[in-house]
């Protein structure tokens, strides 16, 4: 009999976004996500105000597109924001055919907008890197946050975005109790989405979870990359940090 084996790496978002929804403990952090048509994102804009659009598979926030109605029903406008481009729209068909233009109507999803926090006037979210230990226990190896460039909706290093220390990132926003808190609130979310992948996904051994706190603290998956980079734990001050990540990585043969 022909041994099973196990992707390491899965490309889908929507079927990462399904996995993960089927777990109460995990689907309540995973904002509206659904099937990009030209109803469902009308549909959305109309009960969040907010939408991001973004490709079914692909990386470096690449194709991600925020989109946004303004006013009420019957006297609303709307507008996009893709890369540094802005473009607002008088009706959604205008808008849906300008998004169909940058889509090439390729699979994407559109998924409620999580207003972000700031640092400096600049959007920020968080990467959480888990993985598998030589001994085989999901651990949570490390917290980075990720702050956009100015003039992009997205806060991908390839796409300009800058790496800062959590700490820093939430101190405006929090005391040091509610600061040290949300930290452990995300290392514990990073264990359970790993662990609940890995039930429909057996052969992962590592994910970076994008995560959005909103201005409760409370954290939003935006993303899970199950090959994520490594190296962006080298900015942190703590080498420690760095190091287990890359010890765990080559044990399981990434590096």
């Amino acid at each position: 009999m022909r041994k099973r084996t196990y992707s390491r790496h899965i490309t889908s978002k929507w079927a990462k976004t399904k996995a993960l929804l089927a777990n109460p403990s995990t689907a309540r952090h995973v904002p509206d996500t659904r099937r990009l048509t030209k109803g469902s994102l009308q549909e959305m804009l109309r009960t969040y105000g907010m939408v991001y659009v973004k490709p079914n598979s692909g990386t470096y926030g690449i194709g991600v597109i925020r989109v946004e109605q303004h006013g009420e029903e019957g006297k609303a406008s709307y507008s996009y924001h893709a890369g540094t481009n802005i473009r607002s729209f008088s009706s959604y068909d205008e808008l849906y055919q300008a998004l169909s233009r940058l889509t090439r109507h390729r699979n994407y999803l559109a998924q409620k907008g999580i207003h972000l926090l700031k640092y400096k006037g600049r959007r920020f979210d968080l990467r959480v890197m888990v993985q598998q230990s030589p001994a085989r226990r999901w651990e949570t190896t490390g917290v980075i946050g990720r702050v956009a460039a100015p003039g992009k909706a997205v806060t991908n290093v390839h796409n300009g975005g800058k790496l800062r220390p959590v700490g820093s990132l939430l101190a405006p926003h929090a005391g040091p109790r509610e600061k040290e808190k949300a930290v452990r609130d995300l290392r514990s979310l990073g264990l359970s989405v790993a662990k609940q992948l890995h039930r429909r996904y057996p052969g992962i051994k590592e994910i970076g979870l994008d995560v959005a706190m909103d201005n409760k603290l409370c954290p939003w998956i935006l993303e899970v990359n199950t090959c994520p980079d490594p190296f962006i734990f080298r900015k942190l001050k703590d080498k420690s940090i760095y190091g287990r990540i890359y010890r765990y990585a080559k044990a399981y043969g990434r590096l």
